[in-house]
């Protein structure tokens, strides 16, 4: 799976950053008003002596007295005078958001959905232009904004869908699914001749419904499409003829809800249990971000049953799919200048040493970096990212996104009333696609832009 990613073209030259003073040796450090750029960083040299207590928020709770301790430990064994304390948050994008109001929520975050890319710069450090990190770093555009960026990511995400393949195979699938259709058809076997429910949606946990978006991407193939032609195009969300694109993934999850092919009551879903359920075999399939699979194959005794498959669009016969940033790393803006070191030599380590990306079922960011194993079924996938807005226009993406109250990739609202309106049969797929179109068209008129 190696080399797989597209180049994603992006840049990060240099942060200005004062430390304390230099030692007589080769490692830089304690250098009054020396300035050290992230891309001059060298982990384990760099600055060793720096003296810094770091607060780091993060949303992986589960990881803090495992994974994460064992990062600090080893990071710590190189910087002894520097301190790291994890703080888990269970809603993380809200009481994150609220946070960052205030200047002292700690030195390092993932950085929230709900922050606007124009506003990146009121609350995070930048680690340089866009410019450096073109060989270097895949997908380290997602927090940038006027050609500065001031997020990295930490890993990677394939968009696809995690399935039992000893379900699927006692369904008597035997081919994976090549569009919304065929897995409609699959799920339809899946609840004929097994026991398991075919696609669990997980809409209580709400969070886990923000998946659905980052499949448009890699339904089109383009990647311009979100933030260049999105923000440009008249009924964005109406069907297309070959049923690719965002009327597609959506259709999908209409109709697998109002087929009966999910859960009976989804508000009564356990996102921690769906992990154990699927398992252990009582779940099919459940759509989410490959992040996802190393914890269900750790879920119980079948992880070896438990596997990863693309999007069922294809286009012009050809399959494609969304390789996302998962949460940035950003820095305090207020953080001292010795914490503002040394988190971003942390973020290093975490980037390019820790093996973090890989153990959590992630891309890794340094370009030329090993996949995981369990991407197989992607082999002859093309891997598509978002490449940036144009000069101009980078707002445009946010504003008619949060403007619309669509808020894709933010706010779960949208895809869960696609899945209460099955459910009730209050409202046809069509007419919900209609409200988005109306709404989307509204927010372009009133931000100025101009439809194709």
């Amino acid at each position: 799976m190696k080399n797989r990613l597209m180049a994603i073209i992006l840049s990060i030259t240099t942060i200005a950053v004062t430390t304390g003073c230099v030692s007589g040796d080769d490692n830089i450090s304690n250098v009054e008003n020396m300035e050290i750029a992230y891309k001059d960083m060298i982990v384990g040299e760099t600055a060793t002596d720096i003296k810094a207590d770091l607060k780091i928020l993060t949303n992986r709770t589960d990881l803090i007295d495992t994974d994460f301790s064992d990062y600090v430990n080893e990071f710590t064994s190189m910087y002894p005078n520097v301190t790291i304390k994890y703080e888990g948050i269970t809603n993380y994008e809200s009481d994150v958001t609220t946070r960052l109001t205030t200047e002292n929520w700690g030195d390092v975050c993932c950085i929230p959905a709900t922050v606007q890319l124009s506003d990146l710069e009121k609350y995070f450090e930048s680690f340089g232009d866009y410019s450096y990190f073109e060989n270097v770093y895949e997908l380290s555009d997602s927090k940038m904004y006027d050609n500065k960026v001031y997020g990295l990511p930490s890993m990677g995400n394939v968009s696809g869908i995690v399935y039992n393949t000893a379900v699927f195979e006692e369904a008597g699938v035997t081919e994976l699914p090549d569009t919304p259709d065929e897995f409609l058809d699959s799920l339809k076997k899946i609840a004929d001749n097994t026991d398991a429910i075919p696609m669990y949606t997980n809409y209580a946990a709400s969070w886990t419904l923000t998946a659905w978006d980052s499949y448009i991407t890699g339904s089109t193939g383009d990647p311009d499409y979100k933030r260049n032609l999105l923000v440009h195009s008249t009924n964005p969300f109406s069907r297309q003829d070959d049923l690719t694109g965002p009327y597609a993934i959506y259709y999908t999850l209409y109709e697998a809800v109002n087929r009966g092919l999910t859960e009976e009551d989804p508000t009564t879903t356990d996102w921690e249990g769906s992990k154990v359920q699927i398992n252990a075999g009582n779940i099919g399939c459940m759509v989410l971000g490959s992040w996802s699979v190393p914890q269900i194959k750790k879920a119980g005794e079948n992880g070896d049953d438990i596997a990863y498959m693309p999007f069922p669009i294809s286009v012009n016969g050809h399959k494609y799919a969304s390789a996302i940033s998962d949460y940035c790393y950003g820095v305090n803006v207020n953080s001292s200048a010795d914490n503002k070191t040394a988190a971003m030599l942390y973020i290093k380590y975490l980037i390019e040493s820790s093996g973090y990306a890989l153990a959590q079922g992630g891309i890794p960011i340094v370009k030329g970096d090993e996949y995981p194993d369990f991407l197989q079924d992607f082999k002859n996938v093309t891997l598509v990212s978002d490449n940036p807005a144009l000069k101009g226009e980078e707002r445009y993406f946010d504003d008619i996104n949060n403007m619309s109250e669509i808020s894709l990739d933010a706010d779960p609202t949208h895809v869960a009333e696609i899945i209460e309106a099955a459910i009730d049969n209050t409202k046809s797929f069509d007419e919900i696609m209609d409200e988005w179109n109306a709404a989307w068209a509204k927010a372009q008129q009133s931000e100025g832009v101009i439809t194709d």
